[in-house]
């Protein structure tokens, strides 16, 4: 009997060790969030003003992505999505607090309810690799509720539904759930500080998803002065001039370095997987994203394309370049197709782009569609180069399939096509000239809302003047 058993048990130890050795390796999952970095924004995509040699290279290391995209063109929408899968008609989060956004004389239609906070109904991209033996913590801007350890994450620091730095980026933060640090400490330092301190306690025995949304580079624009002194000694370069915003940027790129440091030292680097992108656009007049029109809050390109690149030594090629374009709802299926994790969730609004990643097999054309039922107030009119200057945005569809790029107004159900391989500026409107492509578009863009069943908003605002509203108008042009 002792014959049998022994190499019974043997075989079982055996199986569970392979089991575990599975398990262990796994891959960890580092994501890192800039806040409204825009997409030309970095050495590698562009800019001659901010200096960033950390990101970089990193960008040599890594799949670098040409034509990335936020699903959503601010901060919540975006973070939403991302973090559900979910393009914005499935779980209502639209924009931040109220969509009635600028002079309710200036709207003339009723624009639809903002959802604030993502619903505990949707389970979120921490929340299943947490099911799946991940060890989650998020690490800075949550902005989708109260706390994410509620929504699936093991751990939150400085997570909340704030959406911005209680009035600073220095200590004291008066953040609900970061304390503060010694007067002056600067809170992207402070983020990143608390990242490498997890990388050190982490539980060794389980892969690990360290998000890391940064609040930087979100207003207010506040940097150390130091690296402000350096910029504005530099002076403007290419349109770039906002010498408190460059600080910003470098800080936000050294703090980058100092983690990808970190987990060099902790021999962590060949099994861990590092995404940098962004939550949305730029902001337009406090750093331009030329050629790309307008910028954060817009669906022009300057508001909804970001930087993005993605690390994973050994199996993604480094230092490759594609212009496959893909959205932050990818995330969601290609990180759990990564981790080898099945997860039968029926819709997900994005799809894996693993084939791109380990094989640089691209996917299928395919659409892109944004849904934005609801207004944003212009910035500055003369500088956020929009429709029109009182809106960076009003309520409105778009949809993109390879080079072209279809805008639906709702207000006065007015057509813009752009054909972003020649223009990518999004500055000749062709939707007269080539009204086959707006059909079909439209077309393919009206069983989107259907089958979504996305509200289009249509009830006319008793509160819209147009007189008042031509008037606004003329006042900002002269200004």
């Amino acid at each position: 009997m002792r014959n049998i058993i022994a190499p019974l048990f043997v075989s079982l130890i055996t199986a569970l060790g392979s089991a575990q050795a599975d398990a262990d390796n796994r891959p960890n999952i580092l994501f890192i969030l800039a806040d409204d970095l825009g997409w030309k924004d970095l050495g590698h995509l562009g800019s001659d003003y901010y200096e960033t040699p950390h990101l970089d290279r990193f960008a040599t290391q890594s799949m670098r992505f040409t034509q990335a995209y936020a699903a959503a063109a601010n901060c919540g929408p975006s973070r939403a999505c991302l973090m559900s899968g979910l393009n914005t008609p499935r779980h209502g989060v639209y924009t931040v607090n109220n969509s009635d956004r600028g002079k309710a004389a200036t709207r003339r239609i009723t624009p639809i309810a903002n959802t604030v906070d993502l619903a505990p109904k949707f389970k979120t991209l921490g929340g299943v690799l947490s099911e799946n033996g991940y060890q989650t913590i998020t690490i800075g801007k949550w902005h989708l509720g109260e706390d994410p350890t509620q929504q699936g994450f093991h751990e939150n620091i400085a997570g909340h539904r704030r959406g911005s730095p209680n009035k600073s980026h220095f200590s004291p933060y008066n953040l609900e759930t970061l304390s503060n640090g010694p007067d002056g400490e600067y809170l992207a330092d402070r983020l990143t500080q608390e990242a490498i301190d997890f990388l050190d306690r982490r539980d060794e025995s389980k892969p690990f998803f360290l998000y890391l949304p940064h609040y930087a580079v979100h207003t207010p624009i506040q940097a150390p002065e130091d690296l402000t002194q350096k910029y504005l000694k530099k002076g403007e370069r290419s349109g770039q001039r906002n010498a408190k915003y460059a600080a910003m940027v470098e800080n936000l790129d050294t703090n980058v370095g100092l983690i990808l440091d970190h987990l060099e030292s902790k021999a962590l680097s060949k099994n861990t997987i590092v995404i940098f992108t962004s939550d949305n656009g730029g902001i337009r007049s406090i750093s331009t994203q030329a050629p790309l029109r307008a910028g954060k809050g817009s669906y022009y390109e300057g508001g909804i394309r970001v930087p993005m690149a993605i690390r994973w030594p050994g199996k993604i090629k480094a230092n490759t370049i594609t212009d496959m374009p893909t959205t932050n709802l990818d995330f969601y299926p290609t990180l759990l197709e990564l981790a080898g994790i099945e997860y039968d969730r029926n819709p997900f609004d994005g799809d894996s782009i693993a084939s791109q990643l380990l094989n640089q097999k691209a996917l299928s054309e395919r659409p892109f569609i944004w849904h934005f039922p609801i207004y944003l107030q212009a910035y500055r009119p003369n500088d956020d180069d929009g429709r029109d200057p009182l809106f960076r945005t009003r309520p409105g569809s778009v949809i993109r399939r390879g080079k072209w790029k279809l805008h639906l107004y709702y207000e006065d159900n007015a057509f813009e096509l752009y054909d972003l391989q020649a223009d990518i500026g999004e500055r000749n409107n062709l939707a007269e000239s080539k009204p086959e492509i707006v059909s079909r578009l439209h077309k393919e863009l009206v069983n989107w809302i259907a089958s979504t069943e996305a509200p289009v908003p249509s009830l006319p605002n008793p509160q819209y003047d147009a007189a008042e509203e031509q008037r606004l108008i003329k006042r900002a042009l002269s200004k």
